[in-house]
């Protein structure tokens, strides 16, 4: 076990805490890729958007379902040694994924995918949370934030040009690298294992429901304005960049003014670019849609850190293990229920309309055709239930009780009973 006093050492605090994000920029530059790969896919295929939404929703849900008894099992074993075991998993799952013969072979290989991401996802912000100080904890957070936000960034743009000069199979062959360039950073800079620890708390992520947001624009981006996966990824960039700026930001000023005025703005204005998106159209301009992209991200910033902040500073800093994987599990309820609601619905609208769910079909219908219209009107009332989800969080944020002033002792604070360790 290494030293309680090199962790207290503001340099190892950033070493440790970039090699926890090389592999967090690995699942998530997968997937943003993933997001921007998934209209080229159905047409790979030949599936329609009710199969080809499971690429993702199967990853998720076997996020959703292991991310508990990871982060329990990570708080016995040891973090780093789930992280690392996760990592391997992703490897391995990447290796599938990229050899697969059939959309349901590429389902299977995510859903896969999802055990390895489980076990890093939680294990990644609790090894983040254990190196800062209570006073710094939401730069910390805000930190691993802006990591998203960056993979956010680099995922659309890496996978619209893989998909574009190569194939969507590389999207898996980068897993493959990446995976192994942080087994090998972690091994190099993280000495040790982390404390044991129980756990307790968890929250509903209000925020997680707009996850859904990125795959809906996909398609919309592709079949209304004909856009190339390569100027999807571009379109989308607004999306991550502004969770670069504001996850940092805002959990900095969480740590000085509290965590709920972020939390009540950012699920407001969330809700505000969303009702935005809900008025596009086929001859709508690109700028209408990137407004709202760009307003819906920045509520997204300003919501995501402090709230995991306050999430953590309700519980023992011994707990922290299951407290990560609660948050991680909250945030991927939101993205799997808000990506199988989102595509029931435009199933749905189209069904009624008297049109077959064929992505292929969407993607070349012409504008202004039936078809098209009624795709358009399917993302229309997904985009306004997810903003009606963000209001709803936004409200019960300004009632949820502020926790801070009863947190328990903090790293940096005198444990007798715990050793601080990575």
């Amino acid at each position: 076990m290494l030293a309680s006093g090199l962790i207290d050492k503001p340099i190892y605090r950033w070493w440790v805490f970039s090699a926890v994000a090389l592999g967090t920029l690995t699942s998530v530059i997968n997937h943003g890729g993933m997001s921007v790969a998934l209209p080229t896919i159905a047409q790979y295929f030949d599936a329609d958007l009710a199969t080809v939404q499971w690429v993702v929703i199967a990853e998720g849900l076997t996020v959703s379902a292991l991310l508990l008894p990871m982060g329990r099992l990570s708080d016995i074993v040891g973090r780093k040694r789930i992280f690392l075991s996760g990592l391997v998993i992703f490897i391995i799952a990447a290796v599938f994924a990229a050899t697969s013969g059939s959309i349901i072979a590429l389902i299977a290989a995510k859903a896969l995918q999802g055990l390895g991401a489980a076990m890093t996802q939680g294990t990644g912000m609790a090894m983040v949370t254990s190196i800062f100080p209570a006073s710094e904890r939401g730069k910390g957070i805000g930190s691993h934030a802006s990591v998203v936000g960056t993979g956010g960034v680099m995922g659309p743009i890496a996978g619209g040009f893989l998909i574009t000069a190569l194939d969507w199979r590389w999207l898996f062959y980068i897993n493959i690298f990446m995976g192994l360039a942080t087994i090998i950073v972690v091994l190099l800079i993280i000495r040790g294992d982390v404390f044991r620890q129980d756990s307790r708390n968890r929250s509903y992520d209000y925020g997680g429901a707009a996850l859904s947001t990125a795959v809906l624009l996909t398609f919309l981006l592709a079949a209304a304005l004909g856009y190339t996966p390569a100027l999807v990824g571009f379109a989308l960039l607004p999306n991550a960049a502004s969770r670069i700026i504001m996850g940092p930001l805002s959990g900095r000023l969480s740590d000085r003014y509290g965590w709920r005025p972020f939390n009540i703005i950012g699920l407001f204005l969330s809700a505000g670019g969303l009702l935005i998106l809900a008025t596009l159209t086929t001859t709508s301009s690109i700028v209408v849609a990137l407004a709202g992209i760009l307003i819906q991200s920045i509520g997204s910033g300003l919501f995501q850190s402090p709230n995991s902040a306050s999430i953590f500073s309700a519980a023992d800093p011994a707990r922290h293990g299951v407290v990560a994987a609660f948050v991680n599990l909250s945030r991927n309820s939101g993205n799997v229920t808000g990506t199988a609601i989102a595509a029931s619905i435009v199933t749905a609208v189209m069904l009624s309309s008297g049109y077959e769910v064929k992505i292929d079909a969407v993607l070349e219908a012409t504008p202004g055709s039936g078809l098209l219209e009624s795709f358009m009107s399917g993302l229309k009332t997904a985009f306004l239930i997810m903003a009606g989800l963000q209001v709803i969080g936004g409200i019960v944020s300004i009632f949820k009780t502020d926790t801070q002033s009863e947190q328990p002792p903090e790293i940096g604070e005198p444990q007798p009973s715990a050793e601080r360790a990575l």
